[in-house]
């Protein structure tokens, strides 16, 4: 008798080398991504003493007065973070998108480089960059709007609480839009040139081509960029620590669920770090991106059915 003949069916169907090559990330990834999430969600149970307390830190976090205007607050702010990214960021992507994919433009490669970099750099480095631009004793901002004639337009935006999370999102903007802009470029380069030269030959303008072919054809790039943005958005922290401190200033003007999260867990100045409430908010920044994206996945199965049907 072969040795394969007493091998049980069942053990030659599972994939072994998949599952060998799959064991460390899938460790890896469960050590520190599922167990602190997990972890997380218990730990937002529990009362500062351990004992269980149900559903009463988040029944505290969306009515107690303490922790309500903060949490609303920063909720407010990140939807504003996440529509600034949602429409400048991705407008802005998929149009460099469409000039530097055109046959007829040189140095296209060149361009798409310069636009990327500012996304590997350190979100530490820009900020402090920009801070440099912007600032109103030693930045070269107001003398940049001198020169173009629009000085009187200059005022210290990092300083004022209105214009400072419509500035800080735009620094963001900056800097990540090479990403919208390389998964449009590649979406728009996999479309057939022969469906656009078709177009072409029967009298279609390169709007009209763009608009009523490459558009449609890229959608569900979009969709993926959109749900990115989100989930990257109501995840932001870093760039508004780096720029506008802890209390993500000024008067609380640029704080985001990130920067929220980050006091009620660690504590900030004269502010106690309280972990179960920390892990509360961290609960809630969870629970408002499973939303989201449940919504997106659901909204394209409709999608799908409805193009099948």
């Amino acid at each position: 008798m072969s040795s394969s003949a007493r091998v049980p069916a069942w053990y030659q169907r599972v994939p072994w080398h998949v599952i060998a090559f799959m064991a460390p990330a899938v460790v890896v990834y469960t050590v520190f991504m599922i167990f602190p999430l997990f972890d997380s969600l218990r730990l937002s149970l529990l009362a500062e003493d351990g004992a269980f307390a149900g559903l009463d830190n988040y029944a505290r976090l969306l009515g107690d007065q303490n922790w309500a205007p903060r949490f609303f607050g920063a909720l407010s702010n990140n939807l504003v973070f996440f529509l600034i990214h949602m429409i400048v960021q991705n407008g802005l992507g998929l149009l460099l998108a469409a000039i530097l994919t055109t046959r007829v433009l040189r140095g296209r490669t060149l361009y798409r480089t310069a636009i990327f970099t500012p996304t590997v750099l350190s979100v530490v480095i820009i900020g402090f960059i920009w801070q440099l631009i912007l600032s109103p004793l030693w930045g070269i901002a107001e003398g940049f709007l001198e020169v173009v004639g629009l000085g009187d337009l200059y005022l210290p935006w990092l300083g004022l609480s209105g214009p400072a999370l419509i500035v800080v999102s735009l620094m963001s903007v900056w800097q990540f839009v090479g990403i919208p802009m390389l998964l449009f470029s590649a979406a728009l380069l996999s479309i057939s040139d022969e469906i656009l030269e078709a177009a072409r030959v029967d009298g279609a303008s390169s709007t009209r081509v763009f608009r009523s072919i490459q558009l449609p054809l890229i959608a569900p790039t979009i969709g993926i960029v959109a749900v990115l943005t989100f989930v990257g958005n109501f995840n932001a922290f870093d760039l508004i620590y780096t720029v506008e401190g802890g209390l993500a200033g000024p008067d609380y003007s640029t704080d985001v669920m990130g920067t929220f999260f980050f006091r009620s867990f660690f504590g900030h100045q004269l502010q106690l770090g309280d972990a179960t409430m920390g892990a509360t908010v961290a609960g809630m920044m969870f629970l408002i991106i499973l939303t989201g994206v449940l919504l997106y996945l659901l909204g394209l199965q409709r999608r799908l059915l409805k193009s099948q049907g």
